[in-house]
């Protein structure tokens, strides 16, 4: 009998902790109107936080799954005094009507600044952290400007000398070139918390993110309703406008951010360009062409989130992300003297060029995410990109006697479109292994179609009757498919630490130029592994290798075989028969005293995709096409400085010494470049008054003479100043912004080989003062979780 005493009250005691119970109430103010979106905590005795919720709309709050044992019940709520209540809980509670009173004064925003780094290095990545900085408002493509081993030229955006993926938390922007640019410039960047430049990105990335930038917005993490408007005016050789509209709301169920902004531009540029055409090895034409070219665009980018909380283990989320260009016209005036080898003018020709475009880009993603027990995760995603591209360009040119009299002119249309579908479909799975171990692996699949044609009207100038060009008239068509998978392993034992990934794709590619019947198929399986390597040898210093192979594909248009005229004699046009480039690239580094780090890399790539500037001696015609080098090789030194020299003035220094080695065989002769190249970075934030309301942030960077797909770069030198100042108790914020300050960003580009011999420079419109002003409203104690998905494939669109 006493054992079965003993029994009985052993179950009965596990019966009873075995129990969960619930705590419910409803919210009130003194005028017995339900409070919404009130913070209800509860904590343990020791203080730390059990469980939470907020308030619905009616005030009620239902706290569940909770054991028997002694609580406090915290209730916050901005303009409210705390509520604090003490209770034992062995059955379930019921508070009833709790009234919160208003504060004797009313309660200002608080904002909880922690003392975390500016700039983290890692053995794969460096984390810039821009929240609440001078950059951060501004828009995303000024803070990827001054962000470290991140370089923008001309609206290109490189990562140590290579072309970078860009992602938005941790979802690939999948749009050209040319629209990253655009969607960057657009966008806000007050909601950014962080950028990752990912020098040596994990499998689980696309083996095309040879290097990869992911933009960290911050997220919301309690319920209710926050805007921002946000307004920019620049003023460069012309004016720029630009505003929008962020808007986030969240409940318990649902997470909803829409953003909207606009784009007025007119952009400047001017150039002038050298070509030397020869005959029997000699000089027989001396070309000097001035070209000024004026971009004029409005531009609509829309980005819509939507998530649905199905349960605490499962979400749904949908999102939808478009960049409208209905407008988008370029004007070019430019004027070419055509002398002998004396400087005898033989004649000249002035060109009109006219071209309007209009774009469509619209993405779409369907998410869910599934969380398993001990935090393994599930994740599904389906994206369509639908792409839209019209060009009408006109092109008319008067040619003149060497005493300036008219002697004749031509002149042509053409009208070109470019339709693209994308579909992708991709599933993760992350089982973590034990704290400091965790596995991820992956599927992936995608498609594109790509249909595109041409068609050229030449003009005759007495009659004005056009008339059909065929051999510049062209269709194209391209489908391409890549099936991917991946495994990734990530281990942390005493001071070591790992990580490593295979990555195998198989892609399928179909190419046709209709015209010519000239046709593109490959179809090869490769793998591309991933490994990074860390040791902490003291406390002071880590030691770190890392490993990464890649490749990178030829853009839609590269691939192209139209012909863009930017005048009678220089062309711009596609390669239909390019191959992938392959990049493998090691790298030994040490991290000292958490400030300090020494890299040495080499970086060998095969098959490099550039576009040169290639001159026929015999036509006089220059053209720009996209063409396979040989290989390319880097190897140098990295050395980069980052640390608060105070609690005012955060410090990042630079610098990158490297030796670049190209070579190929063009037009039949082999051309060699080997040059010694530095770069050089010095980013400086402060911060000013009692309060740091005041921010500002001053980059300079310098890039030294160097090559670019055998061409010689010549040194530049960037400097760019961003000053932020917060108003009505931070809800309002006053930015300026300058760059170029010394007006020394242009340059000049020569390329010299065999019977190769031309130059230009090129004076862009990036000096520029921005003067920007910004609201918050709604509750702006509130952070957002702005996000703007897509795919892998869309960057690769035309240019």
């Amino acid at each position: 009998m006493r054992y079965i005493l003993y029994i009985f009250i052993f179950l009965f005691a596990s019966e009873i902790l075995a129990q969960e119970f619930t705590v419910s109430g409803t919210l009130v103010d003194e005028n017995n109107a339900p409070i919404a979106f009130a913070s209800v905590l509860l904590l343990a005795e020791n203080e730390t936080i059990i469980t939470g919720i907020s308030s619905n709309e009616s005030g009620a709050f239902l706290l569940k799954n909770l054991s028997a044992n002694t609580y406090t019940l915290k209730i916050t709520f901005v303009g409210y005094n705390e509520v604090l209540e003490n209770f034992k809980l062995s059955a379930n509670k019921n508070f009833g009507t709790i009234i919160l009173k208003e504060g004797a004064e009313a309660l200002k925003e608080v904002n909880i600044t922690s003392t975390k780094p500016t700039l983290i290095k890692e053995s794969d990545r460096l984390i810039f952290n821009v929240e609440n900085t001078a950059l951060s408002e501004g828009n995303l493509l000024e803070v990827l400007r001054s962000a470290p081993g991140v370089l923008i030229l001309d609206n290109a955006i490189t990562v140590k000398n290579s072309t970078p993926t860009v992602y938005i938390n941790d979802r690939k922007v999948n749009l050209s070139a040319s629209e990253i640019t655009q969607l960057l410039e657009n966008s806000p960047a007050n909601t950014i918390k962080k950028v990752e430049v990912i020098t040596n990105p994990p499998a689980k990335y696309d083996a095309e993110s040879g290097a990869v930038l992911n933009i960290v917005m911050t997220r919301n993490l309690i319920t209710g309703y926050r805007g921002t408007i946000f307004s920019n005016y620049t003023q460069g050789v012309f004016p720029r406008y630009n505003a929008g509209l962020n808007q986030f709301y969240k409940t318990n169920k649902i997470n909803v951010n829409l953003n909207y902004s606009y784009s007025q531009n007119k952009i400047n540029r001017d150039s002038d360009e050298r070509i030397n055409y020869f005959d029997a090895g000699s000089i027989d034409e001396k070309w000097l062409t001035n070209t000024n070219r004026n971009t004029y665009s409005k531009t609509h980018n829309v980005n819509l989130n939507f998530d649905y909380f199905l349960d605490d283990k499962n979400t749904l989320s949908f999102a939808t992300n478009a960049l409208l260009l209905p407008f988008f016209d370029y004007f070019i005036n430019g004027k070419t003297i055509i002398s002998d080898a004396e400087n005898t003018r033989l004649y000249s020709f002035n060109v009109f060029n006219h071209s309007e475009d209009d774009k469509y880009n619209l993405g779409f993603d369907l998410d869910f995410v599934h969380l398993f027990k001990k935090k393994a995760k599930l994740t599904f995603n389906a994206h369509v990109t639908d792409y839209d591209y019209r060009r009408n360009q006109r092109v008319n040119s008067n040619y003149f006697l060497p005493d300036n009299t008219y002697d004749f002119s031509t002149a042509f249309n053409t009208l070109s479109n470019q339709d693209t579908q994308i579909f992708t479909t991709q599933v993760d799975y992350v089982l973590p292994l034990s704290d400091s171990a965790e596995f991820t692996s992956g599927l992936k699949s995608s498609n594109i179609e790509t249909v595109s044609d041409i068609v050229q009207f030449d003009i005759d100038q007495s009659t004005g009757e056009s008339t059909l060009n065929t051999a510049n008239s062209n269709g194209y068509d391209y489908e391409e498919s890549v099936f991917a998978a991946y495994l990734s392993y990530n281990k942390s034992w005493q001071k070591w630490s790992f990580s490593g990934g295979l990555r195998a794709e198989n892609t399928q590619i179909k190419g046709l130029s209709i015209a010519d019947n000239e046709r593109n198929n490959q179809d090869y399986f490769k793998l591309f592994p991933t490994v990074n390597l860390s040791l902490e040898v003291t406390e002071k210093a880590t030691i770190y290798t890392n490993y990464k192979r890649s490749i990178s594909r030829p853009n839609y248009q590269s691939l192209n075989p139209f012909k863009f005229f930017l005048n009678d004699n220089t062309i711009v046009t596609g390669n239909p028969t390019l191959l992938p480039s392959f990049t493998s690239k090691y790298l030994l580094g040490s991290s000292l005293y958490d400030f300090l780090t020494i890299e040495v890399f080499y970086v060998d790539t095969v098959n490099t995709i550039s576009e040169i500037p290639i001159q026929n001696n015999d036509n006089s015609i220059l053209t720009f096409t996209s063409t396979n080098l040989d290989k390319r090789i880097d190897f140098g030194l990295d050395v980069e400085f980052y640390k608060s020299l105070s609690d005012r003035w955060f410090l990042y220094v630079g610098n990158s010494l490297r030796k670049i080695k190209e070579e190929s065989l063009i037009n039949n002769v082999i051309s060699r470049q080997r040059i010694w190249s530095n770069y050089f970075i010095c980013s400086n934030d402060f911060s000013f008054l009692k309060n740091k309301s005041l921010s500002l942030n001053m980059t300079i960077i310098h890039i030294g003479k160097n090559t670019q797909e055998l061409q010689i770069v010549d040194p530049r030198l960037l400097t760019n100043v961003s000053i932020k100042k917060q108003l009505f108790n931070d809800r309002a914020t006053l930015s300026l912004a300058i760059a170029d300050l010394f007006n020394t960003q242009d340059f000049n580009v020569s390329y010299k080989n065999g019977n190769q011999d031309n130059a230009r420079f090129t004076n862009l419109d990036n000096r520029y003062i921005k003067l920007g002003f910004s609201y918050k409203f709604g509750n702006t104690t509130l952070k957002t979780n702005e996000q703007t998905k897509s795919r892998a494939e869309r960057e690769r669109l035309e240019k």
